[in-house]
């Protein structure tokens, strides 16, 4: 019969682990060289659709943008940028920049000004 370890150390390192690390779960690289996340540009048309919504927000008006083509990090940059504009919050979800109030013709004229292709979209 085998002996077992009295301790942890006993063992003689770690055994076994079910946690994946910091490693990109895509191209497996640690996070610090991973590339895949920061070059992935969502697929579209290149047109940048600035929308105002209230549904499911408690009657909550915000501005959303959908359909940037950036990356994730200057989508975020982009997004800061926006919300200093307006001078008010807003997030980041999934690729959709969100702007707290209702600031459709001014977001507009600002991606314009930076060189986007943008429209307004719905009504």
């Amino acid at each position: 019969m085998a002996k077992k370890a009295a301790s942890f150390a006993a063992l003689g390192g770690l055994v076994f682990s079910t946690d994946a690390g910091r490693h990109c779960p895509d191209c497996r690289q640690p996070v610090d060289s991973c590339t895949c996340k920061q070059t992935l540009i969502p697929e579209g048309d290149g047109i940048a659709r600035v929308r105002r919504e209230s549904k499911g927000r408690g009657g909550k008006t915000v501005t959303t943008i959908t359909g940037v083509p950036l990356a994730e990090d200057a989508l975020k940059e982009l997004a800061t940028t926006l919300k200093k504009r307006c001078g008010t919050g807003g997030a980041l979800k999934d690729g959709v920049i969100e702007i707290q109030g209702e600031h459709v013709e001014l977001l507009l004229a600002e991606l314009i000004k930076l060189g986007y292709k943008a429209k307004k979209s719905g009504g």
